[in-house]
């Protein structure tokens, strides 16, 4: 079972994100911080990380730097979740490691579509 985890601090946004993914063989944990999210990774790396782009406590760009350097086997995909399309945030993210970028609000589609590519990715 792969592991997935939401980083944001709605708690609206991680819920609606769990109930959507929860049963499609994925594990999903739910991190309020960016700093709750790297305690989180350095304990058990997640196969796949969506990020808010908008942390409010470390910039989202550092946030995937330091998931880069955290020594784990796994590697994980990570995505940005923003709130309108933003290229030049996408771009950012990329650069410092990202694989991608999902808008919200979401639905169940886009959603699960975005994990599909992701875990191709993998």
């Amino acid at each position: 079972m792969k592991r997935c985890m939401f980083v944001d601090d709605s708690s609206v946004i991680r819920k609606v994100a769990k109930r959507i993914l929860s049963g499609s063989n994925l594990l999903v944990v739910e991190a309020e911080s960016g700093m709750h999210a790297l305690a989180i990774c350095e304990n058990a790396m997640p196969d796949i990380i969506i990020v808010d782009s908008a942390l409010e406590d470390i910039p989202t760009v550092d946030f995937i730097r330091r998931v880069r350097q955290i020594d784990s086997l796994l590697k994980p995909q990570v995505a940005i979740c923003l709130t309108e399309f933003d290229l030049g945030a996408i771009m950012r993210a990329k650069r410092a490691g990202a694989q991608g970028y999902l808008l919200k609000p979401f639905t169940r589609p886009q959603l699960l579509e975005r994990f599909r590519t992701l875990d191709a990715a993998a």
